[in-house]
This record gives structure tokens, sequence and C-alpha cells, in this order.
């Protein structure tokens, strides 16, 4: 039998084809890493890797130790991940929601490879409203929500979508035609504003009160969802920061979506009660996390646990 050290020092190095970069991946030292090769190399029989002063690669034997072992240690590594889920309880239910027809692409691949992953835990996906999005969570309705940042008073996880903020101005406004604007030009027209059930932060954030330069922006009429927002927008009663993919998920003639150049990002990830961080909402972070492909995020969910807003 293989031991483990030598299964992921010879699986690091036929990926690396490096000895320093596989010492710093596994935190050894090169020596240990070259007697660990060594070692397995007399086991075999024969050299997995051909080596010169300027290269490393993998000979015929080594490729095809290399291809039988991958799909063994991974199948090692759910096998464990099933165990580990058994003792922590990644079974029964799990309610996941989403905020805009634009995150409901990415819930769903989260969901689904969650799916995979935990096959004993039923996901069920639903969709809230700006409107009972935070009672959704604070009542249980819902575990885990893909929202906007900021949320007030809730953990959050990492980043996972970043898209560029535009205004929405009704297809008759004079700003329809500039190719962008600043956002200072919210001092000089009225903001529809969002339900007042809507976090304080994010009202900060998407419908300030004052331009960077201080100027205070006149409150326009509030929304209960979004499409009425944009309604109020198209009727000329104000206008509305918004992101850049409501262009595709919310196209309409009676209204234009104009860049604005100088607006941070606006950022999307998950969010849910931080007293309701149990295993299953972890998992689903993770998943999440994965299915994004958030690069750097820390391993397992746990680690992305904090309080926002």
């Amino acid at each position: 039998m293989l031991e483990r050290l030598e299964v992921e020092v010879f699986l690091a190095l036929a990926e690396e084809l490096h000895f320093g970069r596989t010492a710093e991946r596994l935190h050894l030292t090169t020596g240990r890493v070259s007697q660990v090769v060594k070692k397995l190399e007399r086991r075999i029989g024969g050299p997995l890797f051909d080596r010169t002063s300027r290269s490393v690669g993998l000979t015929a034997v080594g490729r095809r130790l290399a291809d039988d072992l991958v799909p063994v240690v991974a199948a090692m590594a759910e096998a464990l991940r099933r165990a580990e889920d058994a003792s922590r309880g990644v079974t029964g239910e799990l309610r996941v929601a989403f905020l805009g027809e634009w995150t409901a692409p990415l819930l769903l691949k989260a969901a689904a490879l969650f799916g995979e992953r935990h096959p004993e835990c039923r996901v069920d996906v639903r969709e809230v409203q700006l409107s009972n999005s935070r009672a959704s969570l604070v009542d249980g309705s819902i575990d885990v929500l893909i929202a906007s940042y900021p949320f007030d008073g809730m953990a959050r996880g990492p980043v996972l979508m970043t898209e560029q903020r535009v205004l929405a101005v009704a297809a008759g406004h004079p700003l329809a035609a500039e190719p962008s604007v600043s956002l200072e030009v919210l001092a000089d027209h009225p903001v529809v504003q969002y339900p007042a059930v809507t976090s304080a932060s994010f009202k900060r954030d998407r419908t300030p009160d004052r331009t960077p330069s201080g100027r205070p922006v006149p409150e326009g009429p509030s929304g209960s969802t979004f499409s009425e927002m944009l309604s109020l927008v198209a009727m000329g009663r104000g206008v509305l920061p918004v992101g850049e993919h409501s262009r595709r998920y919310y196209p309409r003639p009676d209204v234009a979506y104009v860049p604005i150049h100088d607006a941070p990002p606006i950022e999307r990830g998950p969010v849910w009660l931080e007293s309701n961080t149990t295993a299953r909402v972890r998992a689903f972070v993770q998943a999440a996390t994965d299915a994004a492909g958030v690069r750097g995020a820390g391993g397992a969910a746990p680690s992305c646990v904090a309080p926002a807003g």
C-alpha cells in the first residue's frame, strides 16, 4: 500500500513538474520531496520522473500511475466527505432563494453542485422580493439568500458576482442619450427609492442621500418591487442606479440604462442569519463559491462567515 505522503507528493509533483513549487505547496523541503519520490521509485522498480537540471517530466510509467491514482484519490476524498456529512448532519432540507432574476442561474448551479455532494439533503429553491427578503431569513422560511451586499444584520459569504452600475432613466429623459454619467447627476434628479423594509446600508449604497462631492440627492417615490420601481422611472418620476444585468433581465422600451463611469461595482453573494449557521448552510455556501469559480475563498465555508453591514 502506498503511504499518504507518497501519494500526495507524487501527484503534486506530477502536476507542478517542479520540486520547489511542490515543496512549497505541501509545506515540505525540496530535500524531503526528493526523498519521498526516490523511495516511491524504489518501490515501483523504475523512474517515475525524467529529471534534468532545467526540467522535470513524467515518464510513461509515471504518467500511467498518475492517471490511475487521480480517480482513486478523488473517490477516497468523496467517501471521506460523505462520512463527514453524516457526522455533521448535512441531511434533511435546505431552503435557498434568489433576489433578482440575474442571481437565479448562479443559485441553480450551486444547488446542483450541492445536490451532487450531499444527495441526502433536499434543496428547495425559491424566489423572494425586496419586501420579504429579510423577513424570510429571520423567520426561517429560507436558509440562504443570494443577494446584493451590503445586507444589514446578516452573515455573508464571499463575493460571487460583480457588475457595473448603470443609471435607469426614462427613454425620453435627457440623460438617455449620454454615453455615460457621473454619480454627481443624482443631485439633479429625484431618485426612486427602495421599500422601507430594505436594509439601511443597502439603500445608502444604491440610493445615497448625497453625491461623492456632498451635494444632496432629492428623494423620489418608492416602489415595493423592482419592476414597480422601474415603472416609476419609465413614468419620469425619477432615476434609479441599478446593476448592468438589468439591461438583459429587465429590457423595456420605455427605460434606458446609462453607464455610471465613477461608481464602484455592485457585489453579490450568499447571506444568511448568523444564528442559522448550520452544516447545511456552510456546505451550500461552499458549493456556491465553487460553482461561481471563486478562488482563494479559503476552503470550507465556515471561514467565510462574517457579519454583514
